[in-house]
């Protein structure tokens, strides 16, 4: 009787079980989502540019295009039955080519375009922060898109394991990458090691390559305490210095880095803090993240203090706090804003990054708000939106070109 009535009962699934079965339906739902909107035999692609958007990218006027365009100079943009001028940007980037080819001076060559030196150090920007929600990744991919649209080759690294930066590039993590092809293979200890040029994948972005990331990530934090425990390292192979290192490969390919840190402070973070030139710590101005950000900032404090007595380089070119969601109309917000400006000064950006619906509306469809052209939403939500977003970024780009020397 009690063996039959033990049988006959339904088996309560277990809470990893139930926990299993509901990232599987949400991973399914997620891959389904993304075929409807990008088919597997299809790749983003990068929208065309008007030529009033290309000349003001490029820094010249639109006869200036004009003039080339009628005179066979340079590449063809597409004519629409209108007559309207349409370029991409690998067109952009080798009418650059051609106007700085033909400027005799350099620096006006480097007005058209802007690539570092041989003389002036790669740029490595960490974005971070230890709370999740501060618009971390939205602000690296927006970095990343405004330098390459404006002529720097740029390199961005998604090191947080949710990899929502590859998945803005539309790089599914469960399925477009693959054992040992994230930052991990380039930063693990044992022999099956790559180089970080191995595992770069181009984007749809001319002049922006990007080191996807996914949950093999979290295989760092596992095999450090390990590899502290079980041997004597010097500072050069210690965790602290492998991203550095890893960048040193592929550094004469680029201009800028932007890498785009966890939402904690694990030994990918500090290892990123450490091969780092800057660093923008992203804020959304509500008290409980403020109030995290002065626990994150205690914990780096102390954390990098160890760093560097065992060896570790902290050299910034600069060090900015970002506001980022910033509803000017919101008093609370705008008192936090003022707290923070009255307590680091130059160390908060001048410029903050808005709350905008243009760019959630963009990101519904896993676009930013530089894909997307002004006919995708209503034209002045899309203008405020973006004059706020070159603001912030144009003054991290002046904040680069200064540490270059350039003025």
């Amino acid at each position: 009787m009690n063996s039959a009535s033990a049988r006959s009962e339904p088996q309560v699934p277990s809470i990893d079980d139930t926990i299993g079965a509901h990232a599987r339906l949400l991973s399914e739902q997620l891959q389904a989502m993304s075929e409807a909107l990008f088919p597997p035999s299809s790749k983003k692609e990068l929208r065309r540019f008007t030529s009033g958007e290309a000349a003001r990218l490029i820094g010249v006027s639109d006869s200036r295009l004009r003039q080339l365009s009628l005179a066979g100079e340079g590449p063809q943009p597409a004519v629409t039955p209108g007559g309207r001028r349409h370029y991409t940007l690998a067109q952009l980037n080798a009418l650059r080519k051609l106007l700085a080819e033909g400027s005799r001076v350099r620096n006006e060559g480097r007005a058209y375009l802007p690539v570092r030196a041989a003389s002036e150090h790669l740029q490595v920007i960490a974005v971070t922060n230890f709370k999740g929600g501060s618009g971390k990744t939205t602000t690296s991919a927006h970095l990343a898109q405004y330098l390459a649209l404006h002529g720097y080759r740029v390199l961005a690294v998604d090191l947080d394991p949710q990899a929502s930066l590859s998945a803005l590039f539309g790089i599914m993590p469960e399925v477009d990458v693959r054992a040992n092809e994230t930052l991990y293979a380039a930063i693990r200890y044992d022999s099956e090691a790559r180089s970080l040029g191995e595992v770069v994948k181009p984007t749809y972005f001319d002049g922006l390559d990007l080191v996807p990331g996914n949950l093999e990530l979290m295989e760092f934090e596992h095999d450090t305490p390990q590899a502290l425990l079980s041997r004597a390292q010097q500072p050069d192979q210690m965790f602290f210095s492998r991203i550095a290192r890893a960048l040193d490969d592929v550094s004469d390919r680029y201009d800028v880095v932007v890498m785009d840190c966890p939402p904690q402070l694990g030994y990918l973070t500090l290892s990123a803090l450490c091969a780092a030139t800057s660093v923008l710590v992203t804020i959304h101005p509500q008290m409980l993240d403020v109030a995290s950000m002065s626990q994150f900032l205690l914990m780096t404090h102390d954390l990098l203090s160890v760093v560097r007595e065992a060896g570790g380089r902290l050299d910034y070119d600069f060090f900015r706090y970002l506001v980022t969601r910033y509803e000017p109309q919101d008093a609370p917000q705008t008192k936090v804003v003022a707290l923070l400006r009255n307590l680091f000064g130059d160390h908060v950006m001048t410029s903050p990054m808005v709350k905008s619906a243009a760019i959630s509306d963009a990101g519904l469809t896993k676009q930013t708000l530089y894909e997307i052209g002004r006919e995708s939403l209503t034209r002045s939500t899309y203008d405020r939106a973006l004059e706020a977003l070159d603001a912030v970024n144009g003054e991290i780009e002046q904040l680069m070109r200064a540490a270059w020397g350039r003025s």
